[in-house]
């Protein structure tokens, strides 16, 4: 249930190749750095390397108080507003909104992503159309600092990486205030409500309430 075709639509990131060689999508996190690199050095005269390995697209809008470190990529009508900060490693697809004072740090966004408020998202995979609310935010370490496990009901897997943040399918919708704890992951079409923590995982169409309940979408 929560490979990267179960998750994500790949016809709406320019990452489809290089995703198709992986099976879940937390094993891509390796390797978005070099992504990044490699896809920045085959760009088009649409894009402006604005700053070394720092690459925006020509009808991209960037506030001058965002920071945008390397390496990244701003995709086309994608916004990054006031004090955004950019750390590196970002992939950011079309028709993304990267607001007042969100941290991306070593992601990839897929098309029409959301993150307009205070988020932090790390070492983690947005899929097409999610929507992250304001205040909410991926955990991406435990705090024993041990490899981080995704647990898919009754089933534990070890995924060898001490830092994961959340997996979002496409048009997961995410409360202002949650906190989605190390490796979870949230389904296509899911919802979690404001001021939850998820440990875990969320369903395809289903919400995850405050006290951890789950209820399929009407």
């Amino acid at each position: 249930m929560y490979t990267i075709t179960d998750l994500f639509d790949l016809e709406h990131t320019v990452a489809k190749e290089y995703l198709l060689g992986f099976t879940y999508p937390w094993e891509a996190l390796k390797g978005i750095k070099d992504l990044i690199l490699r896809l920045g050095e085959a760009l088009g005269d649409d894009y402006n390397e604005v700053s070394p390995q720092v690459w925006v697209h020509h009808s991209a809008s960037v506030a001058p108080t965002a920071y945008l470190g390397a390496p990244c990529i701003i995709g086309p009508e994608t916004e990054v507003r006031h004090c955004a900060f950019i750390r590196g490693s970002a992939l950011v697809g079309a028709g993304c909104v990267v607001g007042n004072s969100v941290e991306l740090k070593n992601v990839i966004l897929f098309d029409s992503v959301e993150t307009p408020h205070y988020n932090y998202v790390g070492d983690s995979i947005l899929g097409y159309k999610a929507h992250m609310g304001a205040g909410s935010i991926t955990s991406n370490i435990r705090a024993d600092r041990k490899n981080i496990v995704v647990r898919m009901g009754g089933e534990a897997m070890e995924t060898g990486l001490r830092k994961i943040g959340a997996m979002l399918g496409d048009h997961a919708e995410i409360g202002c205030n949650a906190v989605l704890n190390p490796g979870s992951v949230i389904g296509r079409n899911a919802q979690v409500y404001p001021l939850t923590g998820v440990r875990g995982t969320v369903p395809a169409g289903y919400i995850c309430k405050q006290n951890g309940e789950m209820v399929e979408k009407r």
